[in-house]
């Protein structure tokens, strides 16, 4: 796989040998969330816990390192473990992407994600999937056995989002798979503008949250980390026909 890195606009973007994004930071703010797709995977932060919350959390794919440095940032007491397949994307992202050094609290493992949670057995509170190829392809990452072993990874109350971004079909074959291995307990929200569709399930106690309160807690939310979640919010509102967030 070609890596290539570009820059337009105080913008650094990550590409798999395609004009396709990958991944990007903006140089004079990396610890924010570039892509808007990036801050919708971050949704769970409005569902679950407060400012503590996540304790451990799994990425699986590595990209542009966008989530881990946020994370890093906002959240350093988290224990943060990412499943990268590819040792040059790590490369990428320690060289033009400002990856944070590894640490007692962050852990870059170099390996297969879908064999990776089969086979463990450390519980996370979340789980982040963004893992394709050049070519825009999950594979197994976009499996009902994957999904299954996340949900044997996940803690009580815990959460998984996901990127279901697809360059040749709809996402709804991957929510199917998603309801089935999460009993049904699945979100997808509706795309960004770029394309990509991010899907949250979830485990444990019920979610039953009106966007009057939600919105609240994403201003919040945005007041201490600079996150804007309120546009996935209003995406929500419009598409769903209903003024709650049931998951």
């Amino acid at each position: 796989m070609s890596i290539e890195i570009s820059e337009e606009r105080g913008v650094r973007f990550l590409h798999f040998g395609s004009p396709w994004i990958q991944g990007a930071m903006r140089i004079s703010r990396p610890w924010s969330l570039e892509l808007e797709y990036t801050r919708d995977l971050m949704a769970p932060l409005l569902l679950r816990g407060g400012p503590e919350w996540p304790e451990r959390v799994l990425q699986v794919g590595l990209g542009a390192a966008s989530i881990t440095r946020f994370l890093h940032r906002h959240r350093p007491a988290a224990k943060v473990t990412v499943v990268e397949i590819d040792p040059e994307v790590i490369a990428a992202a320690r060289h033009h992407f400002r990856l944070p050094e590894e640490t007692p609290q962050l852990r870059i493992v170099v390996g297969d994600a879908h064999e990776f949670v089969a086979t463990k057995d450390r519980k996370y509170d979340l789980i982040v999937v963004d893992g394709y190829d050049s070519k825009g392809r999950a594979g197994m990452l976009d499996s009902e056995p994957f999904y299954l072993n996340c949900r044997q990874r996940l803690a009580r109350d815990g959460m998984i989002s996901m990127n279901l971004l697809t360059r040749t079909r709809g996402v709804g074959a991957s929510g199917e798979r998603m309801r089935r291995a999460f009993d049904g307990r699945v979100l997808v929200l509706p795309p960004s503008e770029a394309g990509n569709t991010v899907a949250l399930a979830a485990t444990g106690d019920p979610i039953d949250e009106s966007l009057h309160d939600l919105r609240e807690a994403a201003r919040r939310l945005k007041t201490v980390t600079g996150l804007d979640i309120a546009p996935m919010l209003a995406r929500v509102g419009k598409t769903r026909g209903s003024d709650r967030v049931v998951l």
